[in-house]
């Protein structure tokens, strides 16, 4: 199976749908670019969905197209690492609404044969689900021997057994949430004023001018990215210390509004190298369908419903610095899926990185995460 055309690096299918999104709006055709990585076994029982975050992409494990860096998640996956290809036939899809080649704002409209721009349908995280689920009956793959995600990812992670409860066996969930506070949809909305606030935005319709708000879209990265790390983690990098930078003849300090300390450089180079790799609209839409991500509401109010119906096991884990989704998110979670009887494995792990923990060297993490997984194997 490991020539079958449909399986590889760098991949793209328009699947006719139609999707029926949660807005009520029929999608089709619904174009999904993914990667795999493995072979998938005979009965298909060896498939692990990996579900990426808000600015992630379907690169998990391979060379990133624009940046050349490395995939986002190698720490994780890879020979000898928790989910391995020589195991696991791995999947990582870009989500709808995204920017690295499934349907969202940036690709074309059929309709019009223009970018669908902001007439693209709002989507939810559930979409997402239902969108990676198309892709999986193309393969041929019923059921997930795990899907795992980490932050927006978790999201996903934890809507795939209350959207398609038989289709997983396991959901690991690290550093998410079942529903947004009104801090992160505060912060959220500050990243979209910001890029609609750019002259440059065009409400929307910037493509065919090839000059997209970069300035709004850079500045939406800087607030956020103060959200992914921790007070200790900044301190500890950054602290207080100002830029090198040549000393001014009389001895004197020098003010003004450059870039002078440490931090203020750092997070102008997050936002700039951000925009030539990622869609502002998307960015608006992709932030949208967190904010309406609240798992219990889909299920009558009660998060337990959302697991009643399925027999995954799940593991969830969380960071001691993350207060983005802090610990409390997580075992609110855990304590659902005990009520719905759901087998379920916790730890909250000590880190310095705030929510960005677990993309960064966590080999705690890691155990967690392959003992969950090879005891389902």
């Amino acid at each position: 199976m490991s020539e079958d055309p449909r399986f590889g690096l760098a991949r793209h299918v328009s699947l006719p749908g139609p999707l029926r999104l949660d807005g009520g709006v029929l999608l089709s055709p619904v174009e999904i670019a993914y990667e795999t990585y493995g072979t998938l076994n005979a009965d298909a029982s060896n498939a692990i969905l990996l579900c990426h975050a808000l600015t992630g992409d379907q690169h998990v494990a391979s060379a990133h197209p624009v940046t050349g860096k490395p995939g986002w998640w190698v720490r994780m996956v890879g020979p000898g690492k928790p989910i391995d290809p020589a195991r696991h036939f791995i999947v990582c899809a870009n989500v709808l609404g995204s920017c690295m080649g499934s349907s969202g704002p940036a690709t074309i409209n059929p309709a019009t044969g223009a970018p669908w721009g902001m007439s693209f349908p709002v989507i939810t995280i559930r979409d997402m689900v239902r969108a990676q689920a198309l892709l999986l009956d193309h393969f041929g793959i019923a059921t997930l021997h795990a899907v795992v995600g980490g932050s927006m990812g978790g999201m996903q992670a934890l809507s795939w057994p209350a959207t398609f409860p038989d289709r997983v066996r396991a959901a690991v969930v690290i550093a998410s949430t079942a529903r947004h506070t009104a801090q992160n949809i505060a912060f959220h909305e500050v990243g979209r004023q910001a890029v609609m606030a750019d002259p440059k935005w065009r409400g929307g319709a910037y493509y065919e001018a090839g000059d997209p708000p970069a300035a709004g879209l850079a500045v939406a990265r800087m607030a956020a990215h103060i959200t992914y790390l921790s007070e200790a983690g900044l301190t500890e990098k950054f602290g207080r210390r100002l830029q090198a930078r040549p000393d001014r003849p009389d001895g004197a300090i020098s003010f003004g509004f450059d870039a002078d300390f440490q931090i203020e450089s750092y997070l102008r180079h997050q936002g700039i190298s951000f925009v030539d790799r990622f869609d502002a609209n998307s960015y608006l839409y992709i932030t949208r369908a967190m904010d309406y991500f609240d798992l219990a509401g889909e299920h009558g109010g009660q998060l337990a419903n959302a697991f009643r119906a399925t027999k995954a096991r799940f593991c969830l884990v969380s960071f001691d610095t993350d207060w983005l989704y802090p610990t409390a998110e997580s075992r609110a979670i855990v304590h659902a899926l005990n009520a719905a009887g759901a087998p379920v494995s916790f730890v909250e792990l000590s880190s310095p990185y705030g929510h960005d923990a677990f993309l960064l060297e966590a080999p705690e993490m890691n155990r967690v995460v392959n003992g969950f997984l090879r005891a389902g194997e």
